[in-house]
């Protein structure tokens, strides 16, 4: 058993593959692709189709067959009708009212799985959207860290040559091992972070766990959908909401259902025919005149006199549930209202964050600038550059942070306001 395990891991790994994709190309394939948007196609086709299940009894039926039987005595019906050579019959609701509250239910279920469609692809398209920022930055602050690892090596070398010289402390060698081990870390923990990413990825994309999605080397787009001001946004945020529609839509079946139970009491009207090819043998000792070819058409009218108490149990409990999804509906369009304003604060607050970021990382480089002057001049040395170069890319992690904060919030904001679909695409 373990040879065979071992044998089937080269077959794995050469089907695992790295896609590099842009925003753009990854949004497009989980629009297609996403696991969880598919199963949400599957059920619009099943409530589609519940569609037709709830006209069937409206929609006449044919049925062929043969009712030929020995008789002895007098030809007596079997199943309802006399012995036959060759007998058809069809029935079709004409009016049942409770039937047609199912068809209206049915189709409104129908629409509602289409609005959860549309849910779940502006799902697809925020994870993906995020998962792909994220992958992003995580390969940006690698990036950095490998940088990091060179100029803390000079450092360290330049500080163990200050300390066999005598100026410097012993505790000066062992912080600059300590700063150097720490990157080191640091890059392992964003290799395997970037791994993680790329797989998390890649099956939200619809591939294998195997693979792996890479971001490409593009300017991240701009995402310029964003509402003006904090109650425009809130207003925009209700409006588009598929969650309030998709529970306004199963309050709108639930009254069909409720009405379709009250309608238990009316009558119902269908139509009834059939047809008898008989055989004379049957017939001949026991009728004077015989007719091979019978044949009967006609409406059957159904009177409900007595029908229970499950009817109005029926819709009471319908009642209820309409009444807790209106609750919900206002629980849920208090929600969207609350985040939308605390996803609008939070974009204002990482748009300042970054601004310090940047001036911070502004400060950093012209420092660093300054000594590598001072250092062509003699006037500094070689561990003071490297130094500086270690702060500059800290600031440069810092800048990197902000702005995968800023693209989050802004994700969450054209999440919530129902515009990042059309923004990414």
């Amino acid at each position: 058993m373990k040879f065979a395990v071992l044998a089937l891991v080269p077959v794995v790994l050469a089907h695992a593959e790295v896609r590099t994709m842009t925003l753009g190309e990854a949004v497009a394939r989980a629009m297609k692709e996403n696991p969880d948007l598919v199963i949400a196609r599957f059920e619009q086709v099943k409530a589609q189709l519940g569609v037709k299940v709830a006209r069937d009894p409206f929609v006449p039926k044919l049925y062929g067959g043969s009712g030929a039987a020995y008789t002895s005595g007098y030809p007596a019906s079997i199943n309802g009708s006399p012995p036959s050579i060759f007998e058809a019959r069809t029935d079709m609701s004409i009016f049942n009212r409770q039937q047609s509250y199912g068809i209206a239910q049915a189709r409104e279920n129908a629409r509602g799985a289409e609005i959860d469609v549309g849910r779940q692809q502006d799902e697809a398209a925020y994870r993906t959207a995020a998962l792909y920022v994220d992958t992003r930055q995580t390969a940006q602050g690698l990036d950095v860290a490998r940088r990091q690892i060179p100029s803390l090596e000079k450092v360290s070398d330049a500080v163990r040559a200050r300390v066999a010289e005598g100026r410097e402390l012993e505790i000066q060698n062992k912080r600059a091992a300590l700063n150097l081990a720490k990157a080191r870390q640091r890059l392992e923990l964003l290799e395997a972070d970037l791994e993680i990413s790329e797989r998390n990825l890649a099956v939200v994309l619809g591939f294998g766990a195997g693979d792996r999605v890479r971001p490409a080397s593009e300017e991240p787009r701009p995402l310029t959908e964003i509402a003006d001001s904090e109650e425009s946004a809130c207003e925009q945020a209700v409006q588009n909401s598929k969650e309030v529609r998709l529970l306004e839509s199963r309050m709108q079946a639930k009254s069909l259902e409720a009405k379709g139970y009250k309608a238990a009491r009316l009558p119902q009207v269908g139509l009834v025919a059939q047809y008898n090819l008989l055989a004379q043998y049957n017939f001949q000792d026991f009728f004077r005149r015989f007719q091979r070819n019978n044949g009967q058409l006609g409406m059957s009218v159904t009177i409900p006199l007595l029908v229970g108490s499950a009817p109005k149990a029926y819709a009471g409990q319908n009642e209820a549930e309409l009444a807790r999804l209106r609750t919900q509906i206002d629980q849920v369009r208090n929600r969207i209202d609350l985040d939308t304003r605390k996803a609008f604060l939070n974009l204002r607050r990482a748009e300042t964050a970054r601004t310090v970021a940047k001036l911070d990382l502004d400060v950093a480089r012209e420092q660093l600038s300054i000594l590598l002057a001072q250092s062509e001049e003699g006037r500094s040395g070689v561990g003071d550059v490297e130094q500086a170069r270690v702060q500059e890319n800290e600031k440069w992690i810092a800048y990197y942070d902000a702005q995968h904060t800023i693209e989050r919030a802004r994700l969450d904001l054209l999440r919530l306001t129902g515009t990042l679909t059309a923004a990414l695409q």
